[in-house]
């Protein structure tokens, strides 16, 4: 009996496990967010910038420090003094074996030739840049879950037009062995079907396995398990697919947004900055450096109390301090001369990533454009292919076309078919690469709701 609930239990959760999933680009793009492991690894890198940011910006302001001390001196005799007139010696400086220190500083920088507020500046600047990297990964991992997404969509397509394509070819089988009973087709007009018929439902065996390759690949990307059966049900040029929209912008506009939008542009312009604040900071060693401080001794016993108590005695001191780095053999000139060729080198880097990101837009742009053409090519194909499987299907029925006729218009009809899907496809794949050259933010690449496909 136990065996048989065992088994029981185990059936029902390999059939939970293999109930498909509905899933929209949204959806998959926001599991994709949350499993990423690079973005994880960003966000980690962020928090460490922001927190190197907090620890150069605490150098700015006050610090208060606490120093206790214990020391057991080894006994020595009291210096004492013997007068003839007193009949016991005076005791000046008495041996205290035990001695006790305690110390609160407070130190505030009052001029440092910039180079602390530099600092500060420049680590700020490395942290929002740890940010905007973050942001570009997030731009990744959408593209990365929008193709995994669509070519999971195509791979389906792709089988159900194979499929369609079979059952019409077992459909023309039918009607050729009636014809050959009419005497209006040949044992040859049978066989082509018939291998025709073969072939395509080895073409459905592939379709399968590709849905099966994509679908792990989906599964990757969305962190979720590779045995996970999804079905997209967001379609091309829905509402929460990329294309829904037309940028209707001139090449020069689309440069223009990018060096506005552009995560990466924006990570290195502020990498530029904290490279040009590190020059400033490292030129502060030019210049003298001032701190006021004071303290607080509470000590036993206290080294200015003469002569010496054995007992806590508090006593404090203000001052401030002057340092300046007479000779010290050109370090300042090398750390100068270091920051400055960082400075550079950040300088041609952000120029050549603009370049680049001209030309990456401008690319994506005329793709999108000549994918968006492909779209409308392609529907008309399909339209053309579907009228003339009509007019052959009736022709073959009357014996007024032959077997080639059918066979080739149904073949016509399946490529149709199979372009229209990738047209859609490589439409959705190039705006979202154009967005992502564009630097718009993850969220504007879905929408909260879209057209849903059903099956």
């Amino acid at each position: 009996m136990k065996r048989m609930l065992l088994a029981a239990v185990l059936c029902t959760s390999v059939a939970a496990a293999q109930v498909p999933k509905a899933l929209t680009l949204a959806d998959a793009i926001a599991l994709g967010m949350a499993a990423n492991k690079t973005l994880k690894i960003s966000g980690a890198k962020e928090d460490a910038a922001r927190g190197r940011a907090g620890e150069a910006g605490t150098a700015l302001l006050p610090s208060l420090r606490f120093e206790g001390s214990y020391r057991r001196l080894s006994e020595i005799d009291p210096f004492q003094i013997s007068l003839p007139i007193l009949p016991a010696p005076i005791v000046v400086f008495p041996s205290i074996p035990n001695t006790y220190t305690m110390r609160a500083t407070l130190q505030q920088p009052i001029f440092t030739g910039f180079k602390l507020l530099n600092n500060a500046r420049a680590a700020s600047r490395l942290a929002d840049a740890a940010a905007e990297d973050e942001a570009n990964d997030e731009a990744e991992v959408v593209v990365t879950v929008t193709t995994a997404y669509w070519m999971e969509y195509q791979t389906i397509e792709n089988r159900k037009a194979v499929g369609e394509n079979v059952a019409r070819l077992e459909a023309y089988e039918r009607d050729t062995k009636n014809l050959m009973q009419a005497g209006l087709a040949t044992r040859n007009d049978l066989l082509k079907v018939e291998v025709q018929l073969s072939n395509a439902r080895l073409t459905l065996l592939d379709a399968s396995n590709d849905v099966q390759i994509a679908l792990m690949n989906l599964n990757i990307a969305i962190g979720e398990p590779l045995e996970n059966d999804i079905v997209p049900v967001s379609i091309p040029g829905g509402e929460d697919s990329a294309s829904a929209a037309d940028p209707g912008k001139e090449m020069a506009s689309l440069s223009e947004a990018a060096g506005r939008n552009r995560p990466d542009l924006a990570a290195m312009k502020l990498r530029v900055d904290a490279a040009e604040a590190s020059l400033h900071a490292a030129q502060g060693g030019w210049w003298p450096q001032i701190f006021l401080s004071g303290s607080y001794y509470y000590s036993r016993p206290n080294s200015r109390i003469v002569p010496a108590r054995d007992e806590f005695t508090g006593t404090w001191d203000v001052g401030v301090t002057l340092q300046f780095d007479v000779w010290n053999w050109g370090l300042t000139g090398y750390q100068t001369d270091q920051a400055r060729a960082s400075l550079v080198q950040n300088q041609w880097l952000f120029e050549q990533m603009k370049e680049n990101a001209s030309l990456e837009v401008r690319k994506n742009a005329l793709t999108e454009s000549r994918a968006r053409e492909k779209v409308g090519v392609a529907r008309l194909g399909v339209e053309q292919a579907d009228e003339n499987v009509r007019s052959t299907d009736e022709k073959y029925a009357k014996g007024a076309a032959s077997s080639t006729d059918v066979l080739d218009a149904s073949v016509a009809l399946l490529q149709a078919r199979t372009n229209l899907t990738g047209a859609l496809v490589d439409l959705e794949l190039a705006y979202t690469r154009l967005l992502k050259s564009l630097g718009v933010r993850s969220g504007n690449l879905r929408g909260s709701s879209g057209e849903t496909r059903h099956e």
